[in-house]
């Protein structure tokens, strides 16, 4: 029997991909300050690494969707959720908008996952279909620039602001953060679709108590999207005082 409730297991993997990105967005506003030189948009070192902080926090959303649709989680609570996420999303555009105004965030993470959470609830119920859909949605991203090579400019407006949130796309866009709904789609779908087999082969695995050690991750996990939402704005108004001093 599934219980009821949140798992300390999923927010403790979320809580490291928390701990992951804010040390990746430390690194990021010292570069920004100009106290280290790294070069974030073109170094497989960085890029290498915001993909997967991105992938695992777009997985654990999945995993999080199949516990919800396992407790049978109503539409209005998922609304309410969504909301939020939404919302803040919003925000970071808003707020990336004043710190870069040429390369603000219109189309990020949060707002990838909000789309995604709306795909993913509605089609949870396609059980073992969920692992091919993910590979087809990762492969669609992929073969975006072939794509585009073979239609002979016919694509051309699948690039446009308004459109390549999709994410079949021959060149990435100009913005600080790009989080499109392909191929994300695809690892939210393998996260679903991982936890639904957990759940129902599994259950012990996402059940189990976890050691102490890990209650602060879990802890971080259970407030991530305040987290996310908090901790630039400290660490960057953090390094400004200290750039004040100096």
């Amino acid at each position: 029997m599934i219980q009821a409730g949140r798992f300390s297991s999923i927010d403790a993997l979320r809580g490291a991909a928390i701990v992951w990105m804010t040390a990746f967005h430390f690194a990021f506003d010292l570069n920004h300050f100009g106290w280290i030189r790294q070069d974030f948009y073109r170094d497989p070192f960085w890029t290498g690494q915001r993909t997967m902080i991105v992938s695992l926090f777009v997985f654990c959303a999945g995993l999080g969707q199949a516990v919800a649709w396992s407790q049978g989680q109503s539409w209005r609570r998922f609304w309410k959720r969504w909301a939020q996420v939404a919302a803040c999303a919003l925000l970071v555009t808003a707020a990336s908008a004043l710190m870069f105004p040429r390369s603000f965030i219109y189309f990020g993470v949060l707002h990838g996952i909000a789309v995604m959470l709306v795909v993913v609830r509605l089609t949870a119920g396609w059980g073992r279909w969920l692992w091919p859909a993910g590979a087809l949605a990762v492969g669609l991203f992929m073969l975006g620039p072939w794509l585009h090579g073979q239609s002979n400019g016919a694509l051309a407006f699948l690039d446009s602001k308004s459109l390549n949130w999709i994410g079949i796309i021959s060149r990435a866009p100009v913005t600080e953060d790009y989080v499109p709904v392909l191929p994300w789609l695809g690892v939210m779908w393998w996260g679903i679709a991982a936890g639904q087999w957990l759940l129902a082969n599994r259950p012990h695995w996402v059940q189990a108590r976890m050691p102490r050690w890990t209650a602060p991750l879990s802890w971080l996990g259970r407030w991530s999207l305040s987290w996310y939402m908090v901790h630039q704005p400290v660490m960057i108004g953090v390094l400004m005082a200290v750039a004040a001093l100096k």
